[in-house]
């Protein structure tokens, strides 16, 4: 029986790798994934090369006179003795982006400032106008108490507070986490064990329908089962997306680093990290409390604690959860597009049996997302058990801690269903395979899951 299942996937393997479809997407799909990461980069080159010049017309006030400040790409020219009316049809030809105007009403009125414009300006503009108007505001009203000193008070009140996590497991040993990592497993993982799930197994159904359609099935069950044809096929067609799976990975990496490396000059990289560092500087100055050690001697550098509390997360048991999970999810709902795909003639009358398939997957993918804000509910906890849901939900819940019985209750019952599941499934397999010109319904499917032999 193993020879025969063997030569089945060997024979669905090799048919699918040598497809020009194949080798033309797993070319394309690394080069769209690749440019999806140096494209977003470049337009924020650009935009940061996108020179703005507003004007800044006050009504009766000299408040905010240079509180404005310029910016790499923004420059705030302030105008006396002239009218909004006066500058309203020709700001554009005088060189300027907009106006900005600012009432004498805005200690009192928030929202007594206009920023008239040609175009709609972007949000990172409106954002650093109003913070800083929100400080000096802030400085004026204070100032109204009468306050000494009040410049140095401020400076030396203002503080930053950062939380740090630690985890203490069941022997007392303490490790620092963070949650931003945990939420980006969580989404990375559960997106893809979705992505993967879902596409591999609507590959298994094409792929039946496809031979039925073309009658090869009838001269293959002659000297095969059905049983053994269902599983070599999903077998074969998992190795085949495993294939182009690992070919992407490596692919999209050498491409984003040559086009890094071709596109984006040395030059720009200097200064893009120049000015990173200026930026730093300039925070840590401005925040930096009354002490007498230095804060550059006990700060930790961001990306290498990020690389720290990554590196603390629970790698062996994640990789092994995935390849678990992947594997029986996997071949769960692969032999359920099968019977799908063996009980229909074509793909316009799968729609009818896909959505009770399809429901459980998006609701596991939506239970995922939510579980990145609350992995111990009640909701993420049953989904994480539930076997139709569990591959997508249990990978997003592993970077938060799960308890070790929670995982093996819910890996137990994923083992004893997904075999439950291609049971069923070879049943409607050996029957719908052979059928045609009949439109299936459930309850057809239905009997045939309780023929014998």
């Amino acid at each position: 029986m193993m020879n025969k299942v063997s030569v089945i996937i060997k024979r669905e393997y090799l048919t699918r790798v040598r497809k020009k479809s194949f080798i033309i997407m797993t070319i394309l799909a690394p080069l769209l994934m690749a440019l999806l990461i140096v494209v977003p980069t470049l337009l924020m080159m650009n935009q940061e090369q996108d020179y703005k010049k507003i004007a800044v017309i006050e009504d009766g006030t000299d408040l905010f006179r240079g509180k404005i400040g310029n910016t790499k790409n923004l420059e705030f020219v302030y105008l006396e003795g002239i009218r909004i009316s006066d500058l309203k049809n020709s700001f554009e030809q005088a060189g300027y982006y907009g106006i900005l105007y600012i009432s004498p009403e805005i200690i009192t009125t928030p929202n007594a400032i206009q920023l008239l414009s040609k175009k709609q300006p972007p949000i990172g503009m409106l954002e650093h106008i109003e913070k800083s108007l929100e400080k000096e505001i802030e400085k004026q009203k204070l100032k109204a108490y009468d306050i000494e000193n009040l410049d140095e008070i401020m400076k030396n009140v203002e503080t930053r507070v950062s939380i740090q996590t630690i985890k203490i497991d069941d022997s007392g040993n303490v490790k620092e986490t963070s949650t931003g990592v945990a939420m980006a497993l969580a989404y990375i993982g559960g997106f893809l064990m979705y992505m993967l799930v879902f596409m591999f197994g609507a590959q298994v159904m094409r792929g039946v329908i496809e031979e039925k359609t073309s009658r090869v099935v009838e001269v293959i069950v002659s000297s095969v089962k059905p049983v053994q044809l269902m599983m070599g096929k999903i077998i074969g067609i998992a190795l085949v997306g495993l294939t182009q799976f690992l070919i992407w990975v490596f692919l999209t990496i050498a491409i984003a680093g040559s086009l890094k490396s071709t596109v984006l000059q040395k030059s720009d990289l200097q200064e893009l990290s120049r000015d990173a560092a200026r930026s730093l500087m300039a925070e840590e100055t401005r925040v930096q409390t009354a002490t007498s050690i230095p804060e550059t001697d006990t700060r930790i550098s961001e990306f290498g604690k990020l690389f720290e509390t990554a590196m603390n997360q629970p790698w062996g048991l994640i990789i092994i959860s995935f390849i678990f999970y992947f594997i029986t999810g996997y071949l769960l709902y692969a032999s359920i597009f099968a019977a799908i795909g063996s009980a229909v003639d074509n793909e316009t009358e799968t729609q009818q049996f896909m959505l009770p398939v399809t429901i459980p997957i998006i609701l596991g993918l939506m239970v995922a997302m939510g579980t990145m804000q609350n992995p111990e509910s009640q909701l993420s906890l049953w989904c994480s058990i539930i076997p139709l849901t569990s591959p997508i939900v249990m990978i997003a819940r592993i970077p938060f801690g799960v308890p070790y019985w929670q995982l093996a209750l819910s890996m137990g019952l994923m083992v004893v269903t997904f075999a439950a599941f291609v049971w069923m499934a070879a049943k409607i397999y050996r029957t719908g395979i052979l059928m045609y010109g009949k439109k299936t319904s459930w309850k057809e499917m239905w009997k045939w899951l309780r023929y014998s032999g």
